[in-house]
């Protein structure tokens, strides 16, 4: 079929169900919620454990128009701004219209978020906010009580495939989505026939070395969907969230979590400094330390090019122990346990990859040019996050997106059709499990939060000649995808010759007007990268 690939052969066992559901955080799990409301028979894949998520580990919160200071325009406001033109505007009000509605639910859930001493829910600031709309739980616990929420929701209600990845999307002889071909935890083949697939597989953070995602983020979902023939839209976006803990050498332990010092930090006054003391923002940006991230990650990065120095430092000791320990005790536990006391000292930070604004074009919905193929939260590009997210736009949209995708298919159901069987494809070369290292170095090294044309082109040609491999397993599956999702990236940052959002070019340094643009990739019937150039659904108001 016309631009589609497949990684295998087929399966060892097979089973049958309604809707196949891909990732269990946030967006995922919110959609199995309304989908067993529903009635429908739903098969729920993740590829760990259920709560080995970005969602699990997210600390910053979840904004929404909460208090009768704030207002929806306000909200839309800021995220145009920090989307930097490539934002659809429609897509972005739709998001703040009903993020409300959607934490209220997530409340009516069993969610607990912080409230004041009067009981009210108590409201935080952060970066490229102009208003108090961010709730946390728990302090700097917020994404771990809404996976929580909504892991009880499902419990007892079903079986997850745990340990289980995604290989391909299956489509039938018309190019619907029929379900999902999976690598088992006894790493045998399985295929899960459906009526409708649900892909929330999350990020791409494993593509580089320094990062806050966990280690189930490889693009699995972006990848599986490229080969079924879904559209990649603005894949060189990649967000780098400025304040990652650099672990003292003496603490270091191969495999650690990235540790992420929340936005909601600086966002209550922690600030940037240098070796010598000196305040990094000053003078960068009118909102200094609260700055869109894009700004801050490349305020870092040119301050560390500047010294030669590898990391910065946060200075939050003005906080006092208490403040610490009432407002952020996950963040104040993982830095004592990595030998850093943020009440005395000031941590030691640098830029890490975070979070992908890009992703496979899809609706608020999750609706994609792939019939019978919804793809949702991050793994998903619908226009709200543009070229540089707004912090705590995306655990919403994932909440928003997953409820709106359920209620859908829910309706659809009732009289779709049963998809055909799954059909032949052309069948893509895999990579050797040992390239994963040489693709992270690569993407550190040219890839990060500065680029430029030369280090671009190494990029493309180290990611070309990683070795092969003959069959599948895990750690092949992991390689190739993570190959193809760089490539991507990589394609796509080389071709955007202008510094927009969270891309930026140290050679291109201006945005330009021209490139007011989605890049959007797909597989030609060759199976190569083919671009299309698209203007944004609704026209934005460069910035002088």
């Amino acid at each position: 079929m016309k631009g589609t690939q497949l990684l295998t052969s087929p399966a060892s066992w097979t089973r049958r169900c309604d809707v196949a559901v891909v990732g269990t955080g946030a967006a995922g799990l919110s959609a199995v919620v309304r989908l067993l409301d529903a009635g429908l028979d739903v098969a729920v894949i993740t590829r760990g454990e259920i709560t080995d998520s970005s969602t699990d580990w997210a600390q910053g919160g979840l904004a929404a128009v909460w208090s009768p200071d704030d207002n929806a325009d306000l909200h839309v406001d800021d995220t145009l701004v920090a989307g930097a033109g490539l934002c659809d505007e429609d897509a972005v009000r739709d998001l703040v219209v009903h993020a409300p509605d959607a934490l209220r639910r997530l409340i009516r859930l069993g969610a607990h978020f912080d409230t004041d001493a009067g009981g009210a829910i108590d409201l935080h600031l952060e970066g490229g906010h102009h208003a108090r709309r961010i709730l946390h739980a728990g302090g700097d616990q917020s994404g771990h009580e809404v996976e929580r929420t909504l892991v009880d929701s499902v419990s007892g209600r079903l079986t997850v495939l745990i340990g289980t990845r995604l290989v391909d999307v299956l489509t039938d002889a018309h190019g619907q989505a029929c379900g999902v071909r999976v690598l088992d935890d006894q790493s045998q083949v399985g295929e899960i026939g459906a009526r409708a697939v649900l892909l929330a597989t999350g990020g791409i953070g494993q593509l580089w070395p320094t990062t806050t995602n966990p280690e189930v983020s490889t693009g699995d979902g972006l990848a599986a969907a490229l080969r079924a023939g879904a559209v990649i839209r603005d894949a060189e976006f990649m967000q780098f969230h400025p304040t990652i803990l650099v672990v003292p050498p003496a603490h270091r332990i191969p495999g650690d979590r990235g540790v992420l010092i929340s936005e909601a930090v600086r966002g209550e006054g922690a600030f940037l400094i240098d070796q010598a003391g000196r305040r990094v923002m000053a003078g960068v940006h009118p909102l200094a330390d609260l700055a869109p991230r894009d700004v801050v990650s490349a305020a870092e990065q040119a301050q560390m090019a500047a010294t030669g120095t590898d990391h910065l430092f946060l200075d939050a000791t003005g906080f006092g122990a208490e403040r610490w320990e009432t407002s952020f005790p996950s963040i104040l536990e993982m830095c004592r346990a990595r030998g850093i006391d943020p009440v005395t000292e000031p941590i030691p930070v640098r830029p890490g990859a975070h979070y992908h604004c890009g992703g496979v074009a899809a609706t608020m919905s999750g609706v994609t040019n792939v019939p019978g193929l919804r793809v949702i939260g991050e793994a998903a590009c619908t226009g709200v996050q543009g070229a540089n997210r707004l912090a705590s736009n995306s655990l919403t949209e994932a909440l928003v997106m997953g409820e709106r995708a359920a209620a859908e298919l829910a309706m659809e159901l009732r009289s779709r059709p049963r998809p055909g069987a799954a059909v032949a494809r052309p069948s893509q070369g895999l990579r050797a499990a040992n390239g994963v290292d040489a693709l992270r170095r690569v993407m550190a090294q040219h890839v990060s939060v500065l680029r430029d044309a030369s280090g671009l082109r190494e990029a493309l040609a180290v990611l070309t000649e990683l070795p092969d491999a003959d069959h599948l397993d895990d750690g092949v599956l992991t390689t190739t995808n993570a190959a193809q999702v760089a490539q991507l990236v990589a394609t796509a940052a080389a071709e955007r010759t202008e510094s927009r959002g969270c891309h930026r070019r140290s050679d291109f340094t201006q945005r330009a007007g021209a490139w007011r643009l989605h890049i959007d990739q797909r597989l030609d019937d060759t199976g190569r990268l083919v671009l299309a150039f698209t203007d944004p659904i609704r026209d934005y108001q460069e910035a002088a």
